[in-house]
């Protein structure tokens, strides 16, 4: 059956700003259920700051950093943040597509995709408050920026924009499987992408090979840009564009996907 799109006379002429409002719409849905679901946003937040206290007492020490283990991790557990807790977000699209209510909100005069649009901007939200408690966390064990304010906000612009990457992928790969059971594999991917990167440690303290990999996950070069424009140990200049450049790429292949899947469901 064919795409319900924004066809109804009342709502023509406004294409944009429709789509906007349609979108916000579902944002204010998907943030109305945080009142209802505190405990997961909770953990959301929660989780992330054990993996940096984890690292930076219970397991620190990182060979080769060349400088305060802290000052290095923070900015990679940042980064490390922005990758976690998609699962979320894939189940809700999955539960919503199984339930059935995706099917009702196509139905009405809608923009096509702002459902994963409004779904998308709550998660946003999640993951702007989830990066303000882990700078927080930072602070409170010693790391501090070392630069301006426009560039610390430029290392929080980069985090945020690896972020919106990840999620479209996630929210691809739900509408694809359609299935809850898909948050294992989503779980399953995104540790790899996590810990072979230089999150947590340096290329030069693995073997040549993992260090190659490892320099050319996109999270590590986010993760060195954030140490660069917070002038944290193992910053490096150069990688800004590349931390830009690679999520953009992925949102250029991932959203685009991901709007036609949604296109082509069937009531």
């Amino acid at each position: 059956m064919s795409v319900v799109s924004d066809t109804n006379p009342v709502r023509e002429g406004g294409g944009l700003a429709l789509a906007l409002n349609d979108s916000w719409t579902m944002t204010r849905r998907e943030l109305t259920h945080w009142g209802r679901q505190p405990v997961q946003v909770a953990v959301g937040v929660v989780f992330p700051v054990m993996i940096l206290l984890m690292f930076g007492y219970l397991i620190g020490g990182g060979r080769d950093v060349g400088g305060d283990y802290i000052d290095y991790l923070v900015p990679g557990i940042l980064a490390l943040t922005m990758a976690f807790g998609l699962e979320s977000t894939v189940i809700a699209v999955t539960q919503d597509l199984n339930k059935g209510v995706i099917d009702r909100f196509r139905s009405m005069p809608m923009a096509n995709g702002a459902v994963l649009v409004g779904r998308s901007a709550a998660d946003m939200l999640q993951s702007a408050l989830s990066l303000a408690v882990m700078i927080g966390v930072g602070y409170a064990i010693g790391w501090r920026p070392h630069t301006t304010a426009s560039e610390f906000l430029g290392a929080v612009g980069l985090l945020l924009l690896f972020r919106f990457a990840m999620l479209w992928i996630g929210i691809h790969l739900a509408l694809v499987a359609g299935k809850p059971e898909l948050v294992q594999a989503v779980q399953i991917l995104v540790w790899p992408v996590g810990f072979l990167s230089n999150a947590i440690a340096t290329p030069e303290s693995m073997p040549d090979w993992l260090g190659t990999v490892v320099q050319w996950n996109p999270m590590s070069q986010t993760a060195t840009a954030v140490r660069d424009l917070t002038g944290s140990v193992g910053g490096e200049s150069g990688h800004v564009w590349a931390s830009v450049l690679w999520p953009l790429a992925l949102l250029a292949v991932f959203f685009p996907l991901a709007l036609r899947r949604f296109a082509k469901l069937s009531h």
